[in-house]
């Protein structure tokens, strides 16, 4: 779908190449511009590196250096998007800001992604997932029994910040489409997450109740999670009285049919039935019930058993090829044939000669 579209990301780490990955899924000529000594991935977390990195080619240059800097310049001029993840003042010292490069090319797509934005209070200070999380109240709605917020381990700021430059890019491409015009995106990965909480604030502001839509806070039984007897866990959302039905007529319980939206509270004694019920099978048993019965019912899988879930299989999400794990990324994406993670400069002599027409022998500049 983006087949003719050249993207030059200047972007390290997580959020940028993510962002950049789910373009090149798309058919995108993704050329990831890496320093000398690479993205900093590539060594303190090879996995984070591998994982968001394919069907993209590498280039190596010194942007310190005046060379490299004027190749950059060069590499972006022959380009549709720029998409870079330093803090904000770094490209312009490098020549390289949205204001240089669209007095050479004006129809440029330049999207900047960084943490606070490039003009607030926040914008130079350091920071990183846990502290977009934290700022956005999100991380306030991930808390144990005791009220503390749990840690999470997805990076969830990274990830769906990776998504909002990506939703803006493609905007903005179909703008240039339409108008010939291009232009500069400012995408903040705090910004994103607040977004994901356009209800938890309308609805505090007026309701006084700080936690979302109340009916899916885990406050009613055909709403939970529920333990199995292996110790696993298995989501229940019957939300519509047609699933609770569903679900109470599957497990032969019409006793439980008048008990919808019911609390999910210890003095509830169909509470209690509807736990120890799910108790006494397995994780296994409830999701082949799962399959079976239309009640909304999902189990919760660890990282390594969702490629084996049929759903999983049958959409073909998630692949091995040439031992490498392959995900996913879009609905009209193939990943039959993906490039693998380009090694660092890889393809530096090739895109300098069929994009520049410069001849090097190595793979830096």
């Amino acid at each position: 779908m983006l087949k003719g579209i050249r993207i030059i990301d200047f972007s390290v780490y997580l959020p940028g190449p993510y962002a950049t990955m789910r373009l090149a899924d798309l058919g995108a000529e993704v050329i990831k511009v890496e320093p000398p000594s690479g993205d900093p991935a590539r060594t303190t977390g090879r996995e984070l590196y591998i994982a968001n990195n394919r069907n993209k080619k590498s280039v190596c240059l010194n942007l310190k250096e005046r060379e490299g800097q004027e190749i950059a310049i060069e590499l972006v001029c022959n380009a549709d998007v720029v998409v870079e993840s330093f803090r904000p003042g770094v490209m312009e010292r490098l020549g390289l800001d949205y204001e240089s490069i669209r007095k050479r090319k004006p129809n440029i797509i330049y999207c900047s992604l960084s943490g606070f934005g490039q003009n607030s209070v926040m914008s130079t200070l350091g920071s990183h997932d846990l502290n977009y999380m934290a700022l956005s109240g999100v991380l306030s709605q991930l808390k144990d029994s005791e009220g503390r917020p749990v840690h999470p381990t997805t990076t969830f700021a990274d990830l769906i910040g990776g998504i909002s430059a990506n939703e803006s890019i493609l905007a903005a491409i179909y703008q240039r489409e339409k108008t010939g015009k291009g232009q500069y995106l400012d995408v903040s990965l705090t910004d994103s997450m607040i977004a994901l909480m356009g209800n938890h604030v309308l609805i505090e502001k007026e309701t006084g109740h700080g936690h979302g839509v109340q009916l899916l806070g885990g406050e009613i039984i055909n709403y939970a999670i529920y333990e199995t007897s292996d110790n696993r866990f298995i989501s229940l959302a019957a939300l519509e009285k047609k699933f609770w039905d569903n679900f109470c007529n599957g497990v032969d319980r019409s006793e439980w049919l008048a008990s919808y939206l019911s609390k999910a509270v210890p003095d509830n004694p169909i509470y209690q039935e509807v736990k120890a019920l799910f108790k006494s099978r397995s994780l296994a048993e409830w999701t082949k019930f799962s399959l079976e019965v239309d009640c909304c019912m999902a189990p919760i899988l660890e990282a390594g058993e969702i490629s084996e879930h049929p759903y999983v299989k049958e959409r073909n999400l998630i692949t091995i090829i040439k031992g490498l794990t392959y995900v996913k990324t879009q609905p009209v994406c193939s990943l039959e044939q993906p490039s693998p993670p380009p090694e660092m400069g890889e393809h530096t002599p090739e895109i300098l000669h069929s994009v520049l027409g410069i001849n090097i022998n190595n793979k830096g500049s």
